[in-house]
């Protein structure tokens, strides 16, 4: 796997939409001296983080999540998968933002736009290579789309000027 610094560059230079360069920041850090070296993770507008998560609130908030499905797939693959509910309540770490970025860099844009995890999601509606034609088309399906992703589009709309 790449190294954080790599990841992040990649994020912020090749993938980034021009427009959004210099506003938008990604963030990780490992806590060396965490007996598990546990860490946290964010993305940033401005300086203001939008979602932000680290490995402890997933033990601390676990009981807020209702015992379902959801609740069983995230206790038993450990979080590989981020929804709405763990980006609002930020049950995820910097792990997740690893696997988000892998997939994402791993697959094509089209499949990123509707992938599981809404990181990937995120990645992809802030990338260059999703632009302003796409953009518009994806307007009609906003309202179906978790609130923190439609955060992120409407900054990406913003900034395209649309």
């Amino acid at each position: 796997m790449a190294t954080w610094s790599g990841i992040r560059h990649k994020l912020e230079t090749e993938y980034l939409a021009i427009s959004l360069r210099g506003h938008i920041q990604y963030f990780v850090t490992t806590y060396s001296k965490s007996p598990d070296h546990e860490g946290r993770a964010a993305i940033r507008y401005n300086g203001k983080e939008i979602i932000k998560g680290n490995y402890w609130n997933q033990y601390v908030k676990a009981h807020l999540f209702p015992k379902d499905d959801t609740y069983e797939r995230r206790m038993h693959e450990g979080f590989p998968f981020i929804d709405n509910t763990a980006l609002e309540l930020g049950v995820f770490d910097q792990r997740c933002f690893y696997q988000a970025f892998d997939e994402f860099e791993n697959q094509n844009i089209d499949k990123s736009l509707v992938s599981d995890n809404l990181i990937v999601r995120i990645f992809a509606v802030l990338d260059r290579r999703v632009g302003k034609r796409r953009l518009i088309a994806m307007r009609n399906l906003m309202e179906e789309q978790a609130p923190v992703f439609q955060e992120f589009y409407a900054i990406r709309v913003h900034h395209e000027g649309l």
